[in-house]
């Protein structure tokens, strides 16, 4: 329903909106001073601060953001593209983001490109059209030229989560190689020593976590082979199906893995589901770890260990770039923020106590192999 559907205060339809100036003159101050105060300025008593506050509060006065906008060449609007809005890794990063501009007075606008270059430079178009004041996105792009002549004609942006090689946009991530090694070190040091990856598209988030997951296996010397790196290109959007695609793929090699790294939880999700539904354990014959750390993790049947990116974080620290980059008199050098990765573990790669006895004896027979020969009778 929207806010014209919605049934109206009599006293709200027929009376007059409250105005800046009618703030003013109730208070015996000047519009400047309702202003500044509005604006959080220091410039302001707190005395003054909290009369006019409490005065804005009890008039119910709303701010006419267009007449702002037209005074301050602002819209007062930030765009936020994402490649799904479903994936709760996304919709964590909006929520900080939001919380980090609302009290400055701006509003989050959020659109889908579905995994979709066209539909993103489309959804793009778009809200450039709304004359935003910021952009924040995280593109599903395989090549960053569209960003290139935002940055030369368009407002500031920051992209979060991937990025393009051979660019230096405002940028906030994790690093994805660092990611991808903690993930299958993470496995090696459980036990695992055939270790798969369901890997993302071939972006920078993608190719990162692949290559620290390569790195990880040549560390302690375990062989790479391609048979146990399936790709998957919808990892965002039909993110648990890919993964249980990609798993029962996993499952026909021979020997099949012991561990798997999956580009994002969505993936782990459906690649557990896979594991379970051909009548295997987790962690006992298959352990699996994710990259997302999303808030239901350790809600799952069997919790899912991952690797946290620390999506709220990066949520925050987009916010606070691209409210410098508005309010900056002056051009602001290119700033990465990238943030370190960590490892949560949880069931679905460590050995629940009263399971440790099945484990066990499995860790144990090539230790004991050398043992096992008969010394000849004298």
């Amino acid at each position: 329903m929207s806010y014209i559907d919605e049934p109206l205060a009599p006293c709200i339809v027929l009376g007059m909106p409250v105005r800046m100036k009618d703030i003013a003159k109730d208070l015996g101050l000047s519009v400047v001073t309702i202003s500044k105060v509005l604006r959080d300025h220091p410039d302001i008593s707190e005395e003054t601060r909290a009369r006019v506050l409490k005065h804005v509060k009890d008039r119910d006065y709303q701010p006419n953001i267009l007449a702002r906008s037209l005074v301050t060449g602002h819209s007062y609007l930030i765009g936020l593209i994402v490649p799904d809005l479903i994936h709760p890794f996304f919709a964590e990063i909006a929520k900080a983001l939001s919380a980090v501009i609302r009290p400055r007075g701006y509003s989050l606008i959020i659109s889908s490109s579905d995994e979709d270059a066209g539909l993103e430079s489309q959804e793009l178009r778009q809200l450039l059209a709304r004359q935003l004041d910021a952009l924040v996105i995280a593109s599903t792009a395989m090549s960053g030229d569209q960003f290139d002549q935002l940055g030369q004609n368009g407002p500031p942006f920051v992209l979060i989560d991937r990025t393009f090689p051979g660019q230096s946009p405002n940028f906030v991530g994790i690093d994805d190689t660092a990611a991808g090694r903690i993930a299958t070190e993470h496995l090696i040091g459980s036990g695992c020593r055939r270790i798969a990856h369901i890997s993302g598209r071939r972006n920078s988030t993608g190719t990162g976590r692949l290559e620290g997951y390569k790195q990880a296996l040549l560390r302690h010397q375990i062989s790479f082979s391609k048979d146990y790196v399936i790709s998957r290109t919808n990892v965002d959007t039909d993110s648990r199906q890919q993964g249980a695609e990609a798993m029962r793929l996993l499952l026909q090699r021979n020997p099949r893995p012991d561990g798997v790294f999956c580009y994002n939880d969505p993936l782990a999700i459906g690649a557990m589901d896979a594991i379970l539904d051909a009548g295997l354990r987790i962690p006992e014959d298959i352990a699996i770890i994710g990259c997302g750390n999303l808030h239901y993790d350790s809600a799952l049947k069997i919790a899912l260990s991952s690797v946290d990116q620390h999506s709220q974080l990066i949520g925050r620290r987009a916010g606070e770039i691209v409210l410098d980059l508005i309010e900056s008199k002056e051009k602001q050098p290119a700033r990465s923020v990238i943030l370190e990765p960590t490892l949560v573990v949880r069931s679905s790669t460590r050995v629940p106590e009263n399971a440790k006895s099945t484990v066990i004896p499995k860790k144990k027979m090539p230790v004991r192999k050398p043992s096992a020969k008969k010394t000849p009778k004298r």
